[in-house]
């Protein structure tokens, strides 16, 4: 397969409405597309950088430097035999895993067009539909906050995480448990608290919790260790995990019981199908995180999804949970609590080529 072409846009969706967590709050989601072409074919794929540095370093602006001045220019023109090789020319190039994730994961898309084959098939997935979850943002109040945790239960959604943060935690999940008993919740801190809240977390332990996800600071496996040996809530980590040398450290000085694996965090699919395997060897739950993606990205997540060894709800929601309209056809539709992993070429939907232009506030193209 040889890389002849490669198109990326900044685009500018508009969320149906403001999302909060304690890293901030956003109305606007900047998406970076890819596509990467071989002949007639075309593969597609999704930055996950955000506008600010506040999950990562990387930043939608960083990641439109790295992509068009280092990886798109190294690799357009090549010929790679699986999407894992594409990035070998780029080798040099250190850190932004969400950059090259971008051009990984649409080799990725490619290469299952030109087989003839979907992307979950081209993973190794094994399902045909995955079980979602949903997450939910900081609320001005609890009625509102009732009200729609209540609205995606209704919907279907199996797993319910509500985000937190030092003063809108414990009692705020208390009120949430107590008005819903039996649904399936978790929390997620963001990073936002440090060891000296650790008697404060260690209340959650009476709210029997699926997991309390990334407590501590990205950086500190030691801390969490610590905090989890103290608490009986299982903790999940997202931003700590950025490898399988980092999942495996991980585990081995007990810092998480459950994994949180999103392929743009990691550097890609190939890496996140890495991490999955060592979970599943290891017997440690995981499941596919989000990122705010449009169609496009959330296909690969579904896709990814799919593998046998993510055995709990993954951030999956449905399009019309943060857009409006989406940039697919046909967009993700929650159906009993799942949703369908697309059967079709790639990554089995279709870009709505019309809505991505229009939405289109720069481009770059890379010639062979």
């Amino acid at each position: 397969m040889t890389i002849e072409r490669a198109e990326l846009r900044w685009v500018r969706l508009e969320l149906r409405e403001r999302f909060e967590s304690s890293a901030g709050g956003r109305r606007e989601r900047p998406v970076l597309l890819l596509s990467l072409e071989s002949g007639d074919t075309v593969g597609w794929a999704e930055c996950v950088a955000l506008p600010e540095p506040y999950y990562s370093y990387e930043t939608t602006e960083t990641a439109w430097h790295i992509l068009t001045e280092h990886l798109l220019p190294s690799v357009v023109g090549i010929t790679f035999s699986s999407p894992s090789d594409v990035l070998r020319p780029a080798e040099r190039i250190r850190g932004h895993p969400m950059a090259r994730a971008t051009v990984e994961m649409a080799a990725w898309d490619l290469s299952a067009r030109l087989e003839g084959r979907s992307l979950a098939d081209a993973v190794g997935g094994t399902r045909r539909s995955v079980e979602a979850g949903v997450s939910v943002g900081f609320q001005t109040d609890d009625g509102e906050l009732f009200e729609k945790v209540g609205s995606w239960i209704e919907q279907g959604y199996g797993r319910i995480k509500v985000k937190i943060g030092p003063g809108r935690d414990v009692e705020m999940l208390r009120r949430v448990r107590s008005r819903f008993p039996d649904v399936a919740l978790a929390a997620d801190g963001n990073g936002s608290y440090s060891l000296a809240d650790a008697a404060r977390l260690r209340e959650l332990d009476e709210l029997n919790l699926t997991m309390l996800e990334q407590p501590l600071a990205w950086d500190d496996l030691r801390d969490h260790a610590r905090l989890q040996a103290g608490i009986r809530t299982p903790i999940c980590l997202d931003e700590s995990i950025r490898s399988v040398n980092d999942l495996l450290l991980a585990l081995d000085l007990d810092a998480c019981r459950i994994v949180n694996v999103k392929p743009g965090r990691v550097g890609g699919l190939a890496n996140a199908i890495a991490i999955h395997d060592v979970c599943r060897e290891r017997g440690v739950p995981a499941w596919v995180g989000g990122m705010l993606e449009s169609g496009i990205g959330r296909s690969h997540n579904v896709a990814l999804a799919s593998l046998p060894g993510f055995t709990l709800p993954g951030d999956l929601s449905e399009s019309r949970r943060y857009w409006t309209r989406d940039l697919v056809t046909p967009e993700f539709e929650l159906v009993d609590g799942r949703l369908a992993v697309p059967d079709g070429l790639g990554i089995g939907v279709a870009p709505d080529l019309e809505r991505i232009e229009a939405l289109t506030v720069r481009k770059a193209v890379i010639p062979s």
